[in-house]
């Protein structure tokens, strides 16, 4: 890692602008008074204040994931858009799923392309087995071959408890955050060639769950043991899985989410005292798809402003 004029260069130059130079992590983004307005579930970004960061100014590539192909789940937004930036901006081509922000994932793919590298926008409902496979299909039909594949894209829902959660929203919830990685993960480990790699998002609620989010919990819970027992399976394929476990992150999902008075507060309890922003989170998914990980599968990376996981 090189240092000039106050700037870091190297692997870990891809978060927000302070890190450039030594801060306490705490103070890396202004405390801010979040939005309280609630918006429609997903949520858009154009509507949150303040606006998260991505690294749309700061990220910048080292050539790490060069002639790479990746699907982004839930790439519109959030985690999703800065892993989206950051991959392409190390040299990856990105096809980015979404559900239903057709502005987000547009800006999303502009991104990509800003970076000279393919982007590709398709959208659909990730509860339907056939959009998953189809993304897997339309990636190697685009691009030539799949070697990444993020799956993001989630579904939550806070209530006051389990005689609140519907079987309609259990359902929601296990179909986007379960059945869709399975479905994505299958069609996957088909055609992905040796030296390939999957990213799942686990979440800090895995193994520090919420009462208010015990559907959500329990699939993230789930992610993790599924990122266990694949990358076991198909390390024989040459192709290495692993997971991200977040902990509070500010994007669109949370004001679309989370009641009013929770989304002011939102992240204050973490050890960080704050949430984190999106660009926060993408190295670590670079890490992960980039050949740097080669000795690491099943493995998880916690991400949580120092929230202690087992």
């Amino acid at each position: 890692m090189q240092r000039a004029n106050g700037r870091v260069h190297g692997h870990n130059a891809g978060m927000a602008v302070d890190q450039f130079t030594m801060r306490n992590p705490r103070e890396m983004y202004p405390k801010p008074d979040f939005q309280a307005e609630q918006q429609p579930h997903p949520g858009s970004t154009d509507a949150m204040r303040p606006r998260p960061d991505h690294g749309e100014a700061t990220y910048r590539g080292s050539g790490r994931l060069v002639g790479r192909n990746a699907i982004v789940t839930g790439g519109d937004s959030g985690i999703g858009r800065a892993v989206a930036l950051a991959f392409a901006r190390e040299g990856a081509n990105v096809l980015v799923s979404y559900l239903s922000e057709d502005d987000d994932a547009r800006e999303t793919v502009r991104l990509v392309e800003k970076a000279q590298r393919k982007g590709l926008a398709v959208k659909g409902d990730l509860r339907d087995e056939q959009v998953c496979t189809g993304l897997v299909q339309r990636a190697v039909a685009e691009f030539g071959r799949l070697d990444i594949l993020v799956v993001n894209a989630a579904f939550q829902n806070e209530t006051g408890g389990i005689e609140e959660i519907t079987t309609e929203q259990f359902d929601r919830t296990l179909k986007t955050n379960l059945y869709a990685m399975f479905w994505l993960c299958k069609a996957a480990v088909a055609v992905m060639p040796s030296g390939s790699t999957i990213i799942n998002t686990a979440s800090v609620q895995a193994s520090k769950p919420s009462p208010s989010l015990l559907d959500y919990a329990t699939t993230k819970g789930g992610i993790f043991t599924f990122t266990q027992a694949l990358a076991q399976e198909v390390i024989g394929r040459g192709i290495r899985v692993n997971c991200v476990a977040p902990g509070p992150v500010w994007t669109p999902l949370i004001p679309a989410t989370m009641k009013p008075d929770e989304v002011k507060e939102f992240g204050k309890q973490s050890p960080m005292e704050r949430p984190a922003q999106p660009a926060e989170l993408a190295p670590a998914y670079v890490f992960l798809a980039s050949g740097e990980s080669s000795y690491i599968t099943g493995a998880r990376i916690p991400v949580t402003g120092g929230t202690p996981v087992p």
